[in-house]
Order: C-alpha cells, then sequence, then structure tokens
C-alpha cells in the first residue's frame, strides 16, 4: 500500500479508521480500513459510499482519493480532517454550544454542501454531527455516505431504516418509505438547533418515544396534515391514534436564538415534509442574506498548521516529537552540505591560485631565459665582428618557443586513470 498507517481515530461496527500519510506526497489522509468477511464479501454499505462519493467533488464533502482492494479489506483513502462536529462542539463550545457566528458560518456550509448533493441526486439519509467533519481552515465537510442512496424519477421506494433516531424525521418515524430530499433538511435543523443549545433537541429512546419527543415542541399534527403526508406515502399504516400535545414556540426553548434563527428553524423543522424548506430556499433565508456571514471562530490551537485535534494529547505529543526529529534531521543534512560545498571552493581556489603562481614563475623563467639567449646571441656576433640585433631576436625567440614546449610537456600531469592533462586540467 502506497499509505503509511499512523494513529487509530475511531472504529464503528464496519470499520476502522486511522491517519495515515502518503508514501509519495507526505499529505496526510484518513484511511477507512473495512475487514471483508470471506463469505458475505463486500458490503452494500462500502460498494455505495464508493459508488456515489467518487462522483462528488465539493469543498464541504468529504474527497474520497482512492480506493485499495486486497482479499481481506477494502481501504478508502479519504482526504484528512481534524475531527468532527460533536467533538469540536464537545472541545470549543460552552457545554457543547458555538458562538452564533461559528453556527450560521457551519449551518450555511452544511446547507451548501447539501444542495450540492441533491442536485447531483443523492440523498444522505445519515446526518448528525458525528458525520460532519471539521478542518483546521474551519471548513465542514459531509462524510460518512454509508446509508446515501441515488434517487430519480420515479420516487424511489427506500427502507424507514435511516438516519440516526434523534435526527429522523417525523414521515419516516411513521414508516414512510417514499421520502424524499426532505428528510436531510430535518436533520439539518435538528443539527442547526444542537449547534445553539449545546445538546438535541429531540432525545427519545425508539421510534414511538422519538415521534412524541418532536410532537411535544411542534404540536399533534392535524387531521389535514396526516391526510396530506398519508396521500404521499400511502404505504404509512397508523393503527393508533397520535397522542395530542401543543406546539411549543421554539423562541422560550431555544432563548439564545436570534429571531431570524428561530424563523428558519420553524420552516425546517416542519411536520409535513412538503412544508420543509429545500437547501436553496433555506441559503436564501434572511438568517443569511440579512447580513455578511463572519468566518467560524476557530482557536488558535486549531487554526495552527501544528494543531492535531482529533489526537489524544499523548498522540499529539509524540507526533509533535516526531516532526521536530525530522526537522533536526533536515537541519544537520542541509548544514552538512554547506560545508562540504563550502570545503570545494575553498580546495578549488587554492588549485586556482596554485596555477596562477606556477603560470607567473613560467614566465619569469621565459623572460630570464629570453634575455640570456639574445646576450648569448650578441656576444656571439660581437666576436664574429657584426652586430644584427633583428637576427638576433629572432634566434633568441625560436629558442625560447622551443624551451617553452619542452616546459609544458613536462608540466602536464597524469590523471587517476592513467591519462595526461595539462595544469588547466584540460586533456
Amino acid at each position: 500500500m502506497n499509505y503509511v498507517q499512523l494513529e487509530k481515530l475511531g472504529e464503528g461496527t464496519y470499520a476502522t479508521v486511522y491517519k495515515g500519510r502518503s508514501r509519495t506526497t507526505s499529505e496526510i489522509v484518513a484511511l477507512k480500513e473495512i475487514h471483508l468477511d470471506a463469505e458475505e464479501g463486500t458490503p452494500s454499505t462500502a460498494i455505495r459510499e464508493i459508488s456515489l462519493m467518487k462522483e462528488l467533488k465539493h469543498v464541504n464533502v468529504v474527497r474520497l482519493h482512492d480506493v485499495i482492494h486486497t482479499e481481506s479489506k477494502l481501504v478508502l483513502i479519504f482526504e484528512f480532517c481534524e475531527q468532527d462536529l460533536k467533538r469540536y462542539m464537545d472541545t470549543h463550545g460552552d457545554r457543547g454550544a458555538l458562538d452564533l457566528n461559528t453556527v450560521k458560518n457551519f449551518t450555511h456550509q452544511l446547507l451548501t454542501g447539501i444542495a450540492y448533493i441533491h442536485e447531483n441526486r443523492v440523498l444522505h439519509r445519515d446526518l448528525k454531527p458525528q458525520n460532519l467533519l471539521i478542518n483546521r481552515r474551519g471548513e465542514l465537510k459531509i462524510g460518512d455516505f454509508g446509508l446515501a442512496r441515488a434517487f430519480g424519477v420515479p420516487v424511489n421506494t427506500f427502507s424507514n431504516e435511516v438516519v440516526t433516531l434523534w435526527y429522523r424525521a417525523p414521515d419516516v418515524l411513521l414508516g414512510s418509505r417514499t421520502y424524499n430530499t426532505s428528510i436531510d433538511l430535518w436533520s439539518v435543523g435538528c443539527i442547526f438547533a444542537e449547534m445553539i443549545t449545546g445538546y438535541p433537541l429531540f432525545r427519545g429512546k425508539d421510534n414511538p418515544d422519538q415521534l412524541n419527543a418532536i410532537m411535544k415542541v411542534t404540536g399533534t399534527p392535524t387531521a389535514e396534515t396526516l391526510a396530506q403526508i398519508k396521500l404521499n406515502s400511502p404505504e404509512i399504516q397508523m393503527k393508533n391514534p397520535l397522542n395530542k400535545y401543543p406546539k411549543q414556540p421554539l423562541h422560550a426553548l431555544i432563548p439564545k436564538a436570534p429571531r431570524d434563527a428561530i424563523n428558519l428553524l420553524e420552516h425546517l423543522l416542519q411536520f409535513e415534509p412538503t412544508r420543509r424548506y429545500d437547501a436553496h430556499q433555506a441559503m436564501a433565508h434572511p438568517y443569511f442574506t440579512s447580513g455578511p456571514i463572519a468566518p467560524p471562530s476557530i482557536p488558535a490551537s486549531v487554526s495552527s498548521s501544528t494543531a492535531s485535534l482529533a489526537l489524544p494529547p499523548r498522540v499529539a505529543q509524540r507526533a509533535s516529537a516526531a516532526s521536530a526529529a525530522v526537522q533536526a534531521q533536515q537541519q544537520a543534512a542541509a548544514a552538512a552540505a554547506a560545508q562540504q560545498q563550502a570545503a570545494a571552493q575553498q580546495a578549488a581556489s587554492q588549485q586556482q591560485a596554485q596555477m596562477m603562481n606556477q603560470q607567473q614563475q613560467q614566465q619569469q623563467q621565459q623572460q630570464q631565459q629570453q634575455m640570456m639567449l639574445m646576450e648569448q646571441a650578441r656576444q656571439q656576433q660581437a666576436q664574429q665582428g657584426y652586430y644584427d640585433p633583428s637576427q638576433m631576436q629572432a634566434q633568441a625567440q625560436a629558442q625560447a618557443a622551443a624551451q617553452i614546449q619542452m616546459a609544458q610537456a613536462q608540466a602536464r600531469t597524469m590523471d587517476p586513470n592513467g591519462y595526461y592533462m595539462n595544469q588547466d586540467q584540460r586533456y
């Protein structure tokens, strides 16, 4: 495998997630390792997740980089995010509640990602804080598409055993199997409220209890609303009448929320699916359009490039120590290379100076020899009774040239391979 497996980040029923590093690019990734059963083969959730995520490429959707399939396991290579929204709320919220600027920013990013996957005809069907990932730049990314399904026309018939209970829409709780994108928007409303308060808005123990928890807030739907729900989902069979509850004002349950936020929640948490906002309608709500959407309030320890929010302190400390060791090795290697380069430059300078000294000595010797030859020629001509300066100079130059050739031949040195080369290291 072209990835190095580092520490474990989490473990579920079907898969274990590790932090990893690419051997080629050194990029940090998330490795989702799914062990395969020899009899059952590859889980349908993994096949569905791979087939859908290969087509989804958006800043607010976790990117699937690669898939590695062996006989014993299936490894999905995802982009790495430091932590999920639930852990972010627990770590940086006030008893889980985030500041309102961060709530607005994260909700808008979530709606942007949901709008994209719905435009690509995909239902997520399991939106919850644990499946929303936050990286150190404050980008929210939708992950875990194990329960996601493609949808088309005519309307598909789906399972109603979807979505974690606390974020499950009331029509699904009633038994609807012909639901649509509205079930994801109900989950968005639940997550939106939870970011403001720090705790889930509806906390039932099972399907009936969850339905009662919802109706205690939204009120029991009217006969007309139930008739409309049954018309759109005829498979719903209600054996017993619903308990009667009055509607509770959301601003009393979530006093911290601004008025625009309460109004948006009212549109997202509609009991009847056709009355719920879709993602584009929600993004066009005054809660987002009345003013600029400020960046999330990311603590300095999160935005730092060395932060490792998804790691326990001991693991983060080991990772920091390993990083420091690698950096020290790199600095030592760079210092050694610089020292070698300086030594080579010094040796080259010394060799060049030595060659220049030798050349100067040769020139002085040549001048002295030329003067001696000229003097000898003058004396010989004087003894013979005449003196011709031009002839004397020509003879001196010829003798000097011959001596220069001899000196150059003597100056040639032998290299390690047995070849002769000049002082300027040319052959």
